[in-house]
């Protein structure tokens, strides 16, 4: 009788033991589940970047596109193109604090970047334009950067017989306008695409191409951080206007719509792609590093009727803070070199 109950307890221990080990594997192929949905959020799109109907891209629109880009004569002194703000060596800003404008005037806020900026509307900090070819001639004349009318751009372009010749095979009969220096440069800048990152190879399926630290990272940036409900997505961010506690003069977005409280201080969410190499960060360029931006964040010092609701104040451990910062490492990639091309005289 002794023996049965021993065999007894012995089947009940291993039942136990199973049930519990079954218990652990559910628990397990959940928790995957649930990793492998959170991934998928974040896959790149594949194929040509988007382009509007009346700028589909073409090799001689991009190449057009690019010789603008990087050609001073669009800036009234004749020393300043598009690049020397939006910078290809230095992920397609200038990294500088606030934007450096005509005659060395220091500007309110921070270039952004173009990368990936063919998926991304309405475009500026605040937003002011809705499409990417009307970004591209807004700072031509604008007063405090390139500082040249459109009509004497468009003046300046279509005398040299080379652009008016791309532009004749690039656009046709619309020939030389400041529409079509808008659609070339817009052409140009969609091919601005961030490469391939650690973080694009694991979520492939590449269990080794990030760290145990950077995977800690991302399940933090998706959950209790909650960094993800603004910056979402593959391009990292809902091109969204949010306040989050920056600077008290720039008004920001409620310059573009005013009267509208939710607006004040609110600037686009900027993308985390390649954000290890564009320090410094936020609009007005306050914040040095990525360290900085998360005690920020971990801290928020501003309270104000129109901050974001989405700021919730969060607790975060050194081992946390550095787990996003391991994380945040793995969405810089390796990108093609730019050089300034062959301009037409």
């Amino acid at each position: 009788m002794l023996k049965r109950w021993r065999l007894f307890a012995v089947g009940l221990a291993a039942i136990g033991l199973l049930t519990a080990g079954l218990q652990a594997v559910r628990a397990r192929l959940a928790a995957d589940h649930a990793l492998s949905e959170l991934k998928a959020q974040y896959v790149r799109p594949r194929g040509s970047p988007p382009a509007p109907e009346d700028n589909q891209s073409t090799p001689e629109r991009v190449a057009l596109g690019r010789q603008l880009f990087f050609d001073p004569r669009l800036s009234g002194s004749g020393a300043m193109s598009c690049a020397t703000c939006h910078a290809p060596n230095r992920d397609w800003q200038d990294g500088m604090a606030t934007a450096i404008g005509r005659d060395g005037r220091i500007l309110a806020r921070r270039t952004p970047t173009l990368l990936n900026a063919a998926w991304g509307l309405p475009f500026f900090w605040d937003g002011r334009a809705d499409t990417l070819e009307q970004q591209a001639v807004m700072p031509i004349e604008a007063p405090g950067e390139m500082n040249l009318p459109h009509a004497q751009a468009i003046a300046r372009i279509a005398a040299i017989q080379g652009y008016r010749q791309a532009f004749a095979e690039s656009y046709g009969d619309e020939g030389v306008t400041i529409n079509t220096i808008g659609k070339a440069i817009a052409a140009f800048e969609r091919t601005l695409v961030s490469g391939q990152a650690p973080f694009d190879r694991w979520i492939a399926g590449d269990e080794r191409a990030i760290s145990q630290q950077a995977q800690r990272g991302f399940i933090l940036f998706n959950t209790r951080a909650g960094c993800s409900t603004c910056h979402s997505g593959w391009r990292f961010t809902d091109d969204g206007f949010h306040d989050i506690g920056v600077g008290r003069d720039d008004e920001g977005r409620a310059g573009v719509m005013p009267g509208i409280e939710q607006l004040r201080f609110a600037f686009k969410t900027p993308t985390l792609r390649n954000i290890t190499q564009r320090a410094p960060y936020m609009h007005d360029g306050s914040l040095q590093t990525v360290e900085d931006v998360i005690d920020f964040y971990a801290t928020r010092p501003v309270d104000r009727p129109s901050l974001s609701p989405d700021l919730a104040r969060i607790e975060l451990s050194a081992e946390d803070r550095a787990d996003l910062v391991a994380f945040l490492g793995t969405l810089t990639s390796e990108d093609a070199a730019h050089h300034p091309p062959t301009l037409p005289q």
